[in-house]
């Protein structure tokens, strides 16, 4: 799937569900990007930074455990333009991880060897992600097509009803590194190392 730059906050200060100028092209949320176009479009404040500098070290713990194939979706007041919306800061990003388990794991012994990784108070408290996680392979068709319906019928809208958009980040590594030395020379120059 190719990336697409992460549109504009809207009127409504949220990323747009689809191109309103198209709006049955295949330009639409959730829209696929790369770590570092995520960091470089929402590393505004140091707020901000800081939930990045959680949500990157989120992802290299799911490396270090050998999930590297699938995606996650990425939403929440984070994705949104919040201080204007509700005069604050977000305080978390939302993240749902698609994944395949790696090779000579069930997902109860993946669970059992790495309990602490979906712990969602100690991913929220530790990274400041409310993390999710689908198993790519874990069941039945059924299973991910509902699975993905109820995740797309949340994050597609606000609270309040109206349309939005979200993100899209594959499960790799390729781009991390870089986001990573970008949020750290952002941070650097917002004095927070």
């Amino acid at each position: 799937m190719s990336r697409v730059a992460i549109p504009s906050w809207n009127s409504h200060g949220v990323l747009p569900p689809n191109d309103l100028g198209n709006p049955t092209s295949r330009k639409r949320s959730p829209y696929t990007v790369s770590s570092m176009d995520f960091v470089s479009r929402f590393g505004t404040t140091p707020e901000r930074l800081s939930i990045l500098d959680g949500f990157l070290s989120f992802r290299l713990e799911l490396y270090g455990t050998n999930l590297i194939r699938g995606f996650q979706w990425v939403d929440g007041s984070f994705c949104e333009d919040i201080e204007s919306l509700e005069s604050r800061p977000p305080k978390d990003i939302d993240v749902v991880t698609f994944f395949c388990l790696p090779n000579n794991y069930t997902q109860e012994t993946f669970l059992k060897a790495y309990s602490q990784l979906f712990n969602h108070d100690f991913n929220k408290n530790n990274y400041h992600v409310d993390a999710y996680f689908v198993d790519l392979n874990g069941g039945a068709s059924e299973f991910l097509i509902n699975n993905s319906a109820y995740w797309y019928s949340l994050w597609s809208h606000r609270r309040d009803a109206r349309w939005k958009g979200y993100l899209r980040i594959d499960l790799s590594q390729v781009d991390d590194h870089a986001a990573r030395e970008n949020l750290n020379q952002m941070m650097a120059g917002e004095g927070m190392q």
